[in-house]
């Protein structure tokens, strides 16, 4: 049995290997049992203007599921906003959605990742005539940075309440947010793949022993990166769905859970992040590949390994 585990993690890494980074948009990778909970983090602040701040998040390699740092990412257009990718359940498997770069922000999977992406859309800033401003209710800003505003009510609003921190969307013990009839036309709008530094910072993670929730518990040591991940410019996708461009305003809560429970980092995030401005991992560099929009994604299934017990004590994540 171990060695038939042996080589079924060894075929999962090298199909792993053999996908080109600009592929990723297309493939899923799906697994028999839940990620662990999103750790607590803090936010680094931005060190320059015009960067995105990509969240952390888990993933799946050939010892189980890693801890991906968060990391700013240079806008690879302007008007870029990134959505983060998600696990969502269906059919008795967790699949893997990942994340890209559109006009507007997509379904997400409920998932509150925090510092702007709290379940639904994005409210860490907005593009206002060419450039990008912060919206320090929530996001953490170097003093360089200039062009920021204070918007704490749409953060409520788009906020979905969530307990024990659950890093995937549906199924049992999931977050219950189907998506909004704007998320959806959102989704589908056309959009540009994750670049390839961010696609080789995760290809390091995949790599690092420690990042693995079955060496640390579900605690990274690496939790975000060290600097700021290299610029990789793409045109701006042709636009060919008209949608509306109000922020949704439907928000699922999960009435077992306080606001107060979950978000109390949202109210002490800038005390906190300002005692703690460079806490984070590294990133690698790689060639750029060609942009492309995201064609339909095709299911591929892995079988998962036995399950393994990730307590939630000392867990949580980052606001």
């Amino acid at each position: 049995m171990r060695m038939f585990r042996s080589v079924r993690l060894m075929l999962l890494a090298l199909l792993v290997s053999l996908i080109p980074a600009s592929s990723y948009a297309g493939v899923f990778i799906s697994v028999g049992f839940a990620p662990p909970v999103l750790p607590v983090y803090v936010q680094p602040p931005c060190p320059e203007p015009g960067l995105m701040w990509t969240p952390g998040y888990w993933a799946y390699g050939p010892d189980g599921y890693y801890w991906v740092p968060g990391a700013w990412v240079p806008a690879p257009y302007e008007g870029a906003l990134w959505t983060p990718g998600y696990w969502g359940w269906g059919a008795g498997l967790y699949v893997w959605h990942p994340g890209y770069w559109g006009p507007h922000v997509g379904y997400y999977g409920g998932v509150n990742y925090g510092f702007g992406y709290m379940g639904i859309g994005f409210v860490g800033g907005a593009w206002r005539g060419g450039v990008f401003a912060y919206n320090t209710a929530i996001m953490h800003v170097g003093p360089g940075i200039r062009n920021v505003y204070v918007d704490r009510t749409i953060v409520e609003r788009n906020t979905v309440v969530m307990n024990s921190r659950v890093a995937f969307s549906g199924g049992p013990g999931g977050i219950n947010h189907p998506p909004t009839a704007q998320e959806s036309a959102f989704s589908r709008e056309p959009h540009v793949a994750a670049t390839s530094f961010q696609a080789q910072h995760a290809n390091a993670a995949m790599h690092d022993t420690n990042a693995y929730a079955s060496h640390n518990g579900g605690r990274p040591g690496n939790l975000v990166a060290s600097r700021p991940l290299q610029a990789e410019s793409h045109p701006a996708p042709e636009r060919n769905v008209t949608v509306n461009n109000n922020i949704n305003r439907n928000v699922t809560v999960d009435r077992n859970t306080t606001n107060e429970n979950t978000y109390n980092r949202n109210s002490n995030n800038e005390n906190v992040n300002r005692n703690n401005g460079n806490s984070y991992g590294h990133s690698t560099n790689e060639s750029r590949p060609a942009p492309q929009e995201r064609s339909a994604p095709k299911a591929q299934e892995h079988s998962a390994p036995k399950q393994e017990n990730h307590k939630d004590e000392g867990h949580g994540h980052g606001r």
